[in-house]
């Protein structure tokens, strides 16, 4: 198992530079898309594919389904970008997210069970995690290595005659020989790789706890990115949903429930709807920013009422 896990090591360390290399030149030609960001001088975006090709190859047979069928909707995002789909309120890499979510679901109740619907949803806090170079990594680094040392402290049974702790050791090793490059910002993991980790990290917590454990980790990874990422968030809440002094839980709320697909959810639950919170523990556990919602034409009024801020509130995130 070590031998293969060094063949891990190497591959990613080796398939990441190479691929950073290629997408870097190709993409300064303009024939890389989507798939490099004119940012901090030209970022190859989608790099995790190469973590997404190893962690399918390497996960026990029936859980790599999950990570393949769920990188390979991703990567029709990375690749086609933020296009809608006609006149429809939907883009279509959201549509694929979507889909793959619901084949994680279908693929892994069978081997997991409900536990599968969690595992699906660890791809929301993973996504807005990689919005900032090196948070993603450092959050599967932490959380892999925490579920290893659980594993082995609680005596996990084997899965399919594998050791428990296989795939979030599995996980820890993809992701330190891919995150070097990450780190500097030099590279962009992209849904495809940010999934992947998803997915695996998901499946590591089931392995260690079931649905209980899926569920506790679930939250513990949600507040941990909220925390590593909480000056860029809370910068974003202020400056561009105008939710003054952000609360942690607006912070938890916003990786939980931010991006497109959750703003989705809201037209269709809120529909025009805008609800103003003025309870101090709703607004405490997050609910400003969990019942925000973009698509109310009365979003003026309540910006008007949240703008007030204070002259030194922004002047703390600096």
């Amino acid at each position: 198992m070590f031998l293969e896990l060094f063949i891990v090591f190497i591959a990613t360390f080796l398939g990441t530079g190479a691929l950073n290399i290629i997408f870097r030149f190709l993409g300064k030609r303009g024939y890389m898309g989507n798939l490099y960001e004119p940012v901090r001088g030209g970022t190859p975006r989608g790099i995790g594919i190469v973590p997404f090709i190893v962690i399918s190859l390497f996960l026990p047979a029936g859980y790599n389904n999950l990570v393949l069928v769920m990188g390979l909707c991703a990567l029709v995002d990375d690749v086609i970008g933020r296009r809608r789909i006609a006149n429809l309120p939907i883009e279509i890499g959201q549509l694929a997210r979507g889909i793959g979510m619901l084949c994680v679901i279908g693929l892994g109740y069978p081997l997991m069970g409900i536990s599968s619907i969690l595992v699906a949803l660890m791809i929301q806090p993973m996504n807005i995690a990689d919005m900032q170079p090196g948070s993603a990594v450092s959050v599967v680094v932490v959380m892999s290595f925490f579920t290893i040392l659980a594993t082995l402290i609680l005596g996990v049974a084997p899965v399919a005659q594998i050791p428990a702790y296989y795939v979030p050791l599995l996980t820890l090793v993809t992701c330190i020989a891919y995150a070097p490059l990450d780190y500097s910002g030099k590279i962009m993991l992209g849904e495809v790789g940010n999934h992947t980790f998803a997915i695996a990290l998901g499946i590591s917590f089931y392995i260690l706890g079931g649905f209980v454990g899926t569920l506790i980790l679930f939250i513990v990874t949600t507040a941990l990115i909220a925390y590593i990422r909480r000056r860029n968030l809370s910068r974003f809440l202020i400056n561009k949903l105008h939710i003054s002094n952000p609360t942690f839980g607006d912070l938890f709320m916003d990786v939980l429930t931010g991006g497109g697909l959750g703003d989705l959810f809201r037209k269709i639950i809120l529909g025009e709807r805008q609800q103003v919170v003025t309870d101090n523990l709703l607004i405490s556990l997050g609910f400003r920013r969990l019942l925000y919602n973009p698509y109310s034409p009365n979003l003026e009024r309540v910006i008007e009422k949240d703008v007030r801020t204070k002259p030194t509130d922004l002047r703390k995130l600096s």
